[in-house]
Order: structure tokens, then C-alpha cells, then sequence
């Protein structure tokens, strides 16, 4: 497929973006800040976003998900939305995680480590050796010089959606450290999706959670469930 139509939507971090690629061609990219609420914006949009380009869901050729890591809840919202679409539409749904959106825009020949940050200023991680991952994702608590990723060939990528976070860390993000441009991160889903598609094992899109969510069990006991 030379040219899909794809409509991309991304919940994972504290916005709700989507963005509708056409033969090729980025036709619409739109973001929204909001720390809560992207469950009941998120179908609007979409269809804001196709009804001004004159497309309609059977015109779409896939969907595609931004899959975290980011927010626990946002993902779930994001990626059980993507296979409702899929499922409704009898098309494929790809999943995009966040450092590779991010590699979209940055892509060095050399080595190369994203980093996302995460709750309680930790970080995600993930290399990438001339575009492709170069290992799992990971959890590192800080981005100090020597654990990990101040060498020489690497380069640390912050994403600017999480920025304020990152910056009100205890340790200041190293000289090292750029922000990319996040407004148009779901174009880049978009993107890669499209890339993907070109190949039949892309399977379904699942959450990228890369550690448990942060919360706590419920105290109060389950209900019993009659026979």
C-alpha cells in the first residue's frame, strides 16, 4: 500500500492529539493540552479532524496508536480505542510507541538514547542504533552523567510534553539534553504507521507501560459474586 490514509491519536501524556496522513501528505495535526478528560474528547476530535478534510471512516485504510509509555490511564484510553476502531472497521491498528515517534524526528545514523520522563522524576529509556531500538525500554532514576547514557556517541532526548516535570527534578537535565517539538506527535505516529503498514506482522497495538502503574490496591473487599 503506496499511499494509506491513516488516522493517528495519542492519549499517553497529559494532551489529546491526532492527525490525519493522506497519500502521503500530513493533511491536519492537532493538539490539545489536558491533564484529565481525553476519554470524552478523544472521539470528537476524530471526527473533527476527518469531517474538515472530507474523510470518513471508511475511507481510512488503519488507525494508529501512540502506546507510552506516558500515563497509565492515558494509554488504556489511546490503545482500547484504537482496537475498538479496528475491530469496528475491519481495519488494521498499529501501535507507535513515544521514542519512536520521537526517532522520527531525530534519526542519527549513530547511537542514540530517547528519554521520557516518568512519574517521581525518574526517566524512561530506550537506544537506538541507526534508527532501530537497540535493546528494551527501561526505567533509570535520573539522567546524572555515568549511569548509563553520558557517553561520548549517545545523545539524551527529552520530551517537551513532560518538560515541566523534567525540570522541576532535584537533578537539572544535563547540557546534553534537548527538547524536540511535541506539538506535531501524532503526524509522526501517523508517519511510522504508515511504514509499518508495509509489513503483514504488525500485530495488535498493546500499552507500553514499562513499569506498573503507581497505585495502591483497593482496601475495601470485592463484592461476592452470586453463583
Amino acid at each position: 500500500m503506496t499511499h494509506p490514509t491513516i488516522l493517528a491519536f495519542d492519549t499517553s501524556a497529559a494532551h489529546c492529539a491526532a492527525a490525519l496522513l493522506i497519500d502521503g501528505n500530513i493533511v491536519v495535526s492537532r493538539r490539545e493540552t489536558m491533564a484529565k478528560g481525553q476519554a470524552e474528547r478523544l472521539m470528537p476530535m476524530l471526527h473533527d479532524v476527518m469531517e474538515g478534510q472530507g474523510c470518513y471512516w471508511k475511507d481510512l485504510d488503519a488507525v494508529a496508536v501512540g502506546i507510552g509509555p506516558g500515563n497509565f490511564t492515558g494509554i488504556r484510553i489511546g490503545v482500547s480505542a484504537a482496537r475498538g476502531l479496528a475491530l469496528g472497521l475491519s481495519k488494521p491498528a498499529i501501535g507507535v510507541s513515544t521514542f519512536e515517534a520521537l526517532m522520527n524526528v531525530n534519526a542519527p545514523m549513530g547511537q542514540i538514547t530517547m528519554a521520557v520522563p516518568g512519574p517521581a522524576g525518574a526517566f524512561y529509556l530506550q537506544s537506538f542504533h541507526s534508527g532501530k531500538a537497540n535493546g528494551d525500554p527501561r526505567v533509570q532514576a535520573t539522567l546524572k552523567p555515568g549511569e548509563g547514557w553520558g557517553v561520548a556517541d549517545v545523545e539524551v532526548l527529552v520530551d517537551p510534553a513532560y518538560g515541566s516535570r523534567a525540570k522541576g527534578t532535584e537533578t537539572p537535565l544535563p547540557s546534553g539534553v534537548h527538547h524536540d517539538d511535541f506539538a506535531r506527535h501524532a503526524a509522526h505516529i501517523a508517519q511510522i504507521a504508515a511504514r509499518k503498514l508495509r509489513h503483514s506482522d504488525i500485530g495488535r497495538p498493546a500499552p507500553l507501560y514499562i513499569k506498573p502503574a503507581d497505585a495502591a490496591p483497593s482496601k475495601t473487599p470485592p463484592p461476592v459474586i452470586l453463583p
